[in-house]
């Protein structure tokens, strides 16, 4: 570990590997109640478990960008965090407005609007947190290295930060509240935080691959153009069925197929760095994580993202379980996955040791990433057959529910694995080993000079 700042990032990394946890547990208990519907219905009802699921995931992956950020960016600014007294007062609010709404959560105490559910004094408590953020990094890439993964980094975390105040605004127009809505929801995960994702998966390959900064930069910039050129107008394949004018049917359609180019993108730019590199890294973990994040994110947010993204599709399949399969896969493979690869990365510097337990954390991939796959299939095949009952011949809901209740069950396994292997990963990662290693000053963390 090069600069002393960095340690950091070790609290955001630990306060997200918890509600990580606890966001898996909440979904295998939601896939449950798919299968048992009267379970806890009166303790804990399905619309509050599917809150704290869905809620926990976004904060987390939060946590996340913000520890990768304060890890990656010392190194490349090649100077200290510009306070680390406000990257911890930064958490403290973070951690606090998180146990604020979920324990109003529990007491029915919400917004009721999906994914933006938080209290007013959480959201702003939110906000609060961003600025200090954005203040501490912008102040520390400003005096300086400025280098095109600070540049990205910073252009998506400013982005998503500014998007943040549409979560305020709540029209009585339910039209209009729809798009200021999908303004945070569609514009965060298909837009800025794809910006967040380049940088750190450009950040990681540079290390573990050893491939000359110049070239990754180059590769670095075309996946920003085409995310943004794509996700912006890409939002439109929201707008079909909400009131919207019927031209963003065809601005939907159009810009969403665009939306598979940034993704295939960084998919190849991952395996053409990793053929192109010239170092033999010991965290091969890492580099799994990497390359399995951007395989897996062109599937899901592109693939599947594409099967029902064209508007005389998704007048059939929109909101049924075709759309949960786009979303699981989409949210793990972009996401999840490469804030496991940061973590990986990150954690044997932040600890001081090598990365000893690398078996268990990649046998943790492969659970998360199996069972998350056959998950995948099996809400697609359930998706295609609710969308043909349901909304081709028009049988009722409950009706093809009890049809698919056969997929709900295998849905439930697959989410067991998850978790299993959530917990394997936070085990591998955490847990320490007897061997110790010297720190020499290197950025690989594992006793090789960088």
């Amino acid at each position: 570990m090069k600069y002393q700042s960095q340690k950091v990032a070790l609290a955001y990394f630990v306060v997200a590997m918890a509600l990580f946890a606890i966001q898996v547990l909440g979904g295998l208990l939601a896939g449950w109640i798919y299968i048992s519907p009267n379970f806890l219905s009166e303790l804990l009802p399905f619309n509050i478990i599917r809150m704290i699921h869905t809620n926990a995931l976004i904060v987390w992956l939060l946590l996340g960008f913000f520890g990768a950020a304060y890890f990656l960016v010392p190194e490349e600014s090649e100077r200290e965090i510009y306070s680390v007294k406000l990257a911890y007062l930064q958490l403290i609010i973070l951690v606090v407005g998180t146990l604020g709404a979920v324990i109003g959560y529990v007491f029915h105490i919400h917004g009721g609007r999906e994914f933006l559910e938080q209290p007013v004094w959480v959201k702003f408590g939110i906000l609060v947190a961003a600025l200090i953020f954005l203040f501490n990094i912008s102040m520390t890439v400003l005096q300086g290295r400025k280098t095109a993964i600070t540049n990205v980094l910073l252009t998506g975390l400013w982005l998503l930060s500014l998007l943040w105040v549409f979560a305020f605004i709540v029209p009585d127009n339910l039209s209009l509240d729809k798009m200021y809505w999908w303004f945070v929801v569609h514009l965060w995960v298909e837009a800025t935080w794809e910006l967040v994702m380049a940088a750190i998966l450009a950040f990681l390959l540079l290390k573990l691959t050893g491939v000359d900064r110049e070239v990754i930069e180059k590769w670095l910039y075309i996946i920003v153009a085409t995310a943004l050129f794509s996700g912006i107008l890409g939002t439109g394949h929201h707008f079909y069925w909400i009131g919207t004018p019927g031209y963003w049917q065809w601005i939907g359609s159009i810009f969403s197929t665009f939306e598979v180019i940034p993704f295939f993108a960084m998919m190849s730019f991952a395996f053409i760095m990793v053929w192109k590199g010239k170092r033999n890294h010991p965290n091969k973990a890492a580099l799994l994580w990497s390359l399995g994040s951007a395989t897996v994110a062109f599937f899901g947010a592109g693939v599947w993202g594409f099967l029902h993204t064209l508007h005389g599709v998704n007048f059939y399949s929109h909101g049924t379980q075709i759309t949960a399969a786009h979303g699981h896969l989409a949210f793990y493979g972009a996401y999840v996955a490469m804030n496991l690869a940061i973590f990986t990365y990150a954690m044997p510097i932040l600890l001081g040791r090598a990365p000893y337990n690398q078996v268990l954390n990649m046998v943790s991939f492969w659970l998360m990433t199996g069972g998350m796959a056959f998950m995948t299939f099996v809400l697609t095949f359930a998706g295609t057959i609710q969308t043909h009952m349901q909304r081709v011949v028009g049988d009722y809901f409950m009706d093809v529910q009890d049809v698919l209740s056969i997929f709900y069950v295998m849905r439930f396994g697959a989410g067991l694995c998850v978790v299993i292997g959530a917990l394997l990963f936070i085990y591998a990662t955490l847990v320490p080993r007897a061997e110790l290693f010297t720190e020499d000053g290197d950025d690989a963390g594992v006793g090789e000079k960088a």
